[in-house]
C-alpha cells in the first residue's frame, strides 16, 4: 500500500513538472519574435526542468534537402556545422524519414548513432539514453527534436513518459516553425514584389554600370532582373569583350546575396594543376609545396556569388569535380576528408560554342546541362550599333577626366567611323580605342585622325557603308563649322570671320547641315 502511495505521489510530481515545463515552453513560443532564440530557450528549459541534456532541434533545409542543426544545447558552432544529415542517415535522419520517435537505451551500443557533432565521449555513451521525436506539421515532417537523458534504473515508464512529453513539445515547435516560415514567405513575397516594382519604376530596367538602350540590351536587362532573386545557376554566353563580367556583377548586386562576397575565377588563366586547388582549396601537406591550409574560391564565396569566367576552358578532371559540387552542393579541399557545404550562387561565362564542344567530347554533357539552367546571351557590339555612341561618350568622359583633358565631344566624321566599324573586340576594343584617342588628342573634339588606323582602313568598313569622297568632305566641313560656332559663343558673324568666309555661306551651310547655333551659346 505504501509503495502504491509513493508511486502515486511520484506520478503527480512528474505531472506537475511536465505541466510547469510545458507552460514555460508555450510561453516562450508565444512571446518570442526570434525563432532561433526561442528554440535555444526551450532546450535550456528541458535541461533545467527535465534533466534532458544535449537538446537539439534539427530542421530540413529546403534548398539542400538535408537536415541541419538549428539549435543545440552546449555545443560549438563548428560542431553544429558538422551535424548535417541526409534523410534516413543516422538516428535523426531515420526519425525524420519515418516520422516515428526512437529511444536508444545506451548511445554507445547503437551502431547507427553517428555522433557527427563529436560532443559525446565514451563515458556519456555508456550512461545516457538518446530520445528523438519528429517535428511534424499537418502535411509532412520538417525536422526532429532530440535529447540525452540518464535512466539509472533502465528504460521503463519514465522514459515512455518522457517520449510522450517530447512529442507534445515537438508539436508545439512544429506549429511555431510553420507559422514563422509562413510569415517569412509572405515577407519574402512582399520584398520580391517591392523589388520588382522598384525596378519597373527605374529608367527602363537600366542596370548600373552597364550602358545600352538598344532592344538587344533591354532584353539582357530584363533577363538579369528575372533571374537575380533566384538561386538558379546562370550561364552567360557571348563573344569576348561583350561585358559578361559586368552582367555577372549586376546579377550579384541585384540579388538577395548582394551583402555576400562576389568572387571571380578566370578558369583560362590558371593551369590545371593549380585550378583545382584554387577552386576548392587544399589541406596542409596534401601535395609538395602545400605548407599551409589554403581556402579555395568556393569557400570564399560562401553566402555570396562565385563567377567562373571562361568555364569552357577547364580540363575534364576539373569538370568532374565541378559537376559533383553543383549536384551535391558540397566539396572537399584537396587532401581533405571533411565535406564542406557550398552555399553559393554560381554564375559561369564562356565565349566558346559549348554545344560543339559537347559533340566533340571536349566538354561533359551532364555538366553543360547543369550550367545551362538560365542562359543569357550578350549581343556583340556590331548587333547593337545604336549603343556605340552612348558607350563612346561614356568612355570619352571617363578618360578625359582621368587624364585632365578638356575634350568636349566626338566629331561627326569620327562618329561615322565608330558606327561603321565591325568591332571584333566588342566593347573592350571600343574602350581601348577611346582611351587611345583621348591620349593623343590635344583639341576640344575627337577627330577621325585620332582613331586607330584599323578604323580608317577600307577593310574595316562593310562594303555597303563605305564613305564617298563627297560624304567625307561634308563631315569635315560640318565639324569645322561647329568648332567655329563653339569658339565664338554661337555668333554666326564671328564664326564666318573665323573661317574666312561670308555670313551668307555660313548661314546656308548651317541650314543645310541642320546645325542649331543657339546650343553653342554660353548661358
Amino acid at each position: 500500500m505504501e509503495m502504491n502511495t509513493n508511486r502515486l505521489h511520484e506520478n503527480k510530481d512528474i505531472e506537475v513538472v511536465n505541466i510547469s515545463c510545458l507552460y514555460k515552453v508555450t510561453k516562450q513560443l508565444a512571446s518570442s519574435s526570434n525563432l532561433k532564440e526561442c528554440l535555444e530557450n526551450i532546450v535550456n528549459i528541458l535541461s533545467k526542468d527535465k534533466e534532458m541534456e544535449n537538446g537539439t532541434v534539427t530542421i530540413i533545409n529546403p534548398i539542400t534537402s538535408k537536415l541541419e542543426i538549428e539549435v543545440a544545447d552546449g555545443i560549438t558552432a563548428e560542431a553544429r556545422r558538422r551535424g548535417t544529415y541526409k534523410l534516413g542517415e543516422g538516428i535523426t535522419g531515420r526519425v525524420v524519414a519515418s516520422g516515428s520517435p526512437i529511444i536508444i537505451p545506451q548511445i554507445g551500443d547503437e551502431p547507427g548513432f553517428l555522433n557527427k557533432t563529436r560532443t559525446r565521449g565514451d563515458e556519456r555513451k555508456k550512461k545516457f539514453s538518446f530520445l528523438c521525436v519528429p517535428i511534424k506539421t499537418a502535411s509532412h515532417t520538417i525536422g526532429a527534436l532530440s535529447v540525452d537523458r540518464e535512466y539509472p534504473e533502465g528504460l521503463g515508464k519514465e522514459s515512455e513518459n518522457d517520449l510522450r512529453f517530447l512529442t507534445v513539445v515537438s508539436g508545439l515547435i512544429a506549429d511555431t516553425v510553420h507559422r514563422v516560415q509562413t510569415v517569412n514567405e509572405e515577407k519574402e513575397a512582399l520584398r520580391t514584389e517591392n523589388s520588382k516594382l522598384r525596378r519597373e519604376l527605374s529608367s527602363k530596367n537600366r542596370i548600373q554600370d552597364i550602358i545600352g538602350n538598344s532592344s538587344r540590351m533591354q532584353e539582357v536587362f530584363e533577363m538579369v532582373h528575372r533571374v537575380a532573386d533566384s538561386n538558379a545557376t546562370v550561364l552567360l554566353r557571348g563573344e569576348s569583350g561583350t561585358g559578361k563580367t559586368l552582367v555577372a556583377k549586376a546579377i550579384h548586386h541585384n540579388s538577395n546575396r548582394k551583402e555576400g562576397p562576389f568572387i571571380v575565377v578566370n578558369c583560362s588563366a590558371l593551369p590545371e594543376n593549380l585550378l583545382e586547388s584554387e577552386l576548392f582549396g587544399h589541406e596542409k601537406g596534401s601535395f609538395t609545396g602545400a605548407h599551409t591550409r589554403k581556402i579555395g574560391r568556393f569557400e570564399m564565396a560562401q553566402s555570396g556569388t562565385l563567377f567562373l569566367d571562361e568555364i569552357g576552358e577547364i580540363s575534364p578532371a576539373v569538370q568532374v569535380k565541378l559537376l559533383n559540387v553543383i549536384q551535391e552542393r558540397t566539396f572537399h579541399r584537396v587532401g581533405g576528408a571533411q565535406p564542406i557545404s557550398a552555399d553559393i550562387r554560381l554564375v559561369a561565362a564562356t565565349n566558346r560554342n559549348l554545344e560543339k564542344a559537347v559533340k566533340e567530347n571536349d566538354f561533359r554533357e551532364d555538366l553543360y546541362y547543369r550550367l545551362n539552367v538560365f542562359p543569357v546571351y550578350l549581343p556583340p557590339l556590331r548587333e547593337r550599333r545604336t549603343d556605340i555612341l552612348l558607350l563612346a561618350e561614356f568612355f570619352l568622359e571617363k578618360y578625359a577626366g582621368e587624364n585632365k583633358k578638356d575634350i568636349k565631344r566626338i566629331s561627326t566624321s569620327a562618329i561615322d567611323l565608330l558606327i561603321q566599324y565591325h568591332w571584333p573586340g566588342n566593347v573592350r576594343e571600343l574602350q581601348n580605342c577611346l582611351e587611345r584617342a583621348v591620349l593623343i588628342c590635344d583639341e576640344e573634339s575627337i577627330k577621325s585622325i585620332h582613331l586607330p588606323p584599323t578604323l580608317q582602313s577600307a577593310d574595316s568598313i562593310r562594303d555597303g557603308d563605305k564613305l564617298s569622297l563627297a560624304r567625307s568632305v561634308e563631315n569635315y566641313e560640318r565639324d569645322l563649322i561647329i568648332d567655329a560656332l563653339k569658339n565664338n559663343n554661337g555668333n554666326q558673324t564671328k564664326a564666318a570671320k573665323y573661317l574666312d568666309t561670308s555670313l551668307r555661306i555660313i548661314n546656308y551651310k548651317i541650314h543645310g547641315y541642320n546645325i542649331d547655333p543657339k546650343q553653342y551659346k554660353v548661358k
